[in-house]
Formats: structure tokens, C-alpha cells, sequence
């Protein structure tokens, strides 16, 4: 494996938003490893071989790479978003939108919520956080699936505050 498999590897993952990645093969090992400020990467060879260049960070993901059929469609709409304020999960846990099964959302597309309003449930070792808005405004996007795992810092809901 060459610098420049390792370096397009250590993009790949940046931008597809895993936390971790490890990978082993006969004669190397690397580990990838993105945070919120910067991306680690360690590569241990087993067989002594001319020093191969620690690759430069990569920057750390803002959201989840897009397919590539939504490229096109997504640069006229990552213009639109700047203007939205984000909700971000302040915990590493199971995201949910409702309080039990059989409950309603907390929150749609179109809801309006103020600073203090619950708007998901994050369980975090059998403890379910309720995730309080900060800001008010209109929901516009739901950026997380039901019942899926979220990191910290990762992008939840997106809101117009006009």
C-alpha cells in the first residue's frame, strides 16, 4: 500500500462520517481515527520498509458524504442551509423522536419550537437524555433517523429562525 491509497483512504473516511476504521492486511496495519477537531491515523508495518510519511489530517466531517446522484442537487441546497441554525446531539447515544412507541414526535418538519422545548430523546446507557432546543424557530430538516446511533456534535435538526 502506497501513500497515495493511504492518504485517499484517510479522505475516504473523513468524508463519510465513521468515527473509526480499521484495516489489516498481511504486511500492514491502519487505523483511522475522526474527532471533531482533527483525524488520527496510525500505520504499523510489520516488515522494515523505507519510511513511509504520516499523510496529513484531514479536515473532521461535517455530515454524511451524499450519494453521488445527489451531488448536483445538494450544492445549489448546501448554499440554502447557511442560514439555518443547527441542532446538534450533545451526547453519544440512541436518537429518538418520540417519547415511548406509541407517542407522538417531538418534532416535524414545520414545528415550531422555542428555547426550552424537548425536541428527542438520546439513550446513552439505559438513560434516555431529553435533547431541549436552545433556539427557536421553524424545523425545516430531520438530519437523523429514528432509533439510530448518533455521535457527539453530529448534526440532528435544522432550524429557520425567522
Amino acid at each position: 500500500m502506497d501513500i497515495k491509497e493511504i492518504q485517499s483512504l484517510i479522505k475516504f473516511v473523513a468524508k463519510s462520517g465513521a468515527s473509526e476504521v480499521k484495516l489489516e492486511m498481511e504486511d500492514v496495519k491502519i487505523t483511522i481515527k475522526t474527532g471533531s477537531s482533527k483525524t488520527e491515523t496510525t500505520i504499523v508495518q510489520a516488515a522494515p520498509v523505507a519510511s513511509i510519511p504520516q499523510a496529513a489530517p484531514a479536515p473532521a466531517p461535517v455530515a454524511a458524504a451524499p450519494a453521488p446522484a445527489e451531488t448536483a442537487s445538494n450544492d445549489a441546497a448546501a448554499e440554502d442551509t447557511s442560514k439555518y441554525i443547527t441542532i446538534k446531539s450533545p451526547i453519544i447515544g440512541t436518537f429518538y423522536r418520540k417519547p415511548s412507541p406509541d407517542k407522538p414526535n417531538f418534532a416535524e418538519v414545520g414545528s415550531e419550537i422555542k428555547p426550552g422545548d424537548t425536541v428527542c430523546i438520546i439513550e446513552a446507557m439505559k438513560l434516555f437524555n431529553e435533547i431541549e432546543s436552545e433556539v427557536s424557530g421553524k424545523i425545516v430538516k430531520i438530519l437523523a433517523e429514528d432509533s439510530s446511533p448518533v455521535e457527539f456534535d453530529q448534526p440532528l435538526f435544522l432550524v429557520d429562525p425567522s
